[in-house]
């Protein structure tokens, strides 16, 4: 079989149904109608999900959590279902199993916690160090979340080599040096792979209902090429104007 050149393969999925099941559609119904006893036998059904989720995420972040911690992540992720009439539940739109719904929503919930925590502790970090000891430095910034949550969900079914690629750089951490070494591919061809892969995963999770579609960048109107000898002073330009030509003094 012929092989294309991978700067001019798509990504797809396989076309793999996942079904609700019967018992997930009848929980559902009952907790939305607010059947007596409901919400309790969700509770049972998905605690442990959840109790994974928050674990995993946690792993992924390299955050140490106390057992404590781990219980106030689940009831604030329980909160937020229940809210506003159970419209984390309403919104599902049955396009995916519900674990699977409920593990995009638990983590993103997760990781709002856990940022907002660090947040909080490092401005008491901060704080405490403006009053007598040394500044501390900034810490890097955050990986793509909604990068990590797709590569969880979705790089099982990516083709390779961009199962591979996701699995080591957003799963496992690796540079792009150490996966060109251990994949032996040129180490400029990573970024395209990562960016069809993450535009592959991302609308599949739109077909599931997991994330709702984005709107495409609006583009800009074309504009005439400027010409040197004509173009206004006031009129704005992409590219900024050199400073020795704007903050020198004029001649007298």
């Amino acid at each position: 079989m012929g092989q294309r050149g991978e700067g001019a393969r798509d990504l797809s999925f396989g076309e793999a149904v996942v079904a609700l099941v019967a018992v997930d559609r009848q929980l559902l119904q009952r907790c939305l109608t607010r059947e007596p006893g409901a919400w309790n036998d969700f509770v049972d059904r998905f605690l442990g999900l959840i109790y994974h989720v928050i674990h995993y995420t946690a792993h992924l972040r390299s955050v140490a959590l106390r057992p404590e911690d781990v219980e106030d992540l689940a009831a604030e992720i329980l909160l937020q279902i229940v809210a506003d009439d159970y419209a984390v539940l309403r919104r599902f739109r049955g396009k995916s199993s519900l674990a699977t719904y409920l593990t995009v929503v638990a983590r993103r919930i997760c990781i709002h916690e856990l940022t907002r925590r660090s947040q909080s502790a490092r401005t008491a970090r901060l704080e405490e160090a403006a009053k007598g000891g040394e500044p501390e430095a900034p810490h890097a910034p955050a990986a793509g979340l909604d990068n990590v949550e797709l590569a969880h969900m979705f790089v099982r079914r990516l083709p390779r080599p961009a199962r591979d690629v996701v699995r080591l750089f957003y799963l496992e951490g690796r540079s792009y040096e150490e996966i060109s070494t251990q994949l032996r591919i040129p180490v400029n061809s990573i970024g395209p792979i990562l960016a069809r892969a993450k535009k592959a995963m991302r609308k599949k999770a739109q077909e599931m209902g997991l994330i709702e579609p984005s709107s495409p960048p609006k583009r800009a109107a074309a504009e005439p090429p400027a010409e040197a000898s004509t173009a206004s002073a006031s009129e704005p330009t992409d590219q900024p104007a050199p400073a020795s030509s704007s903050s020198s003094p004029p001649q007298t």
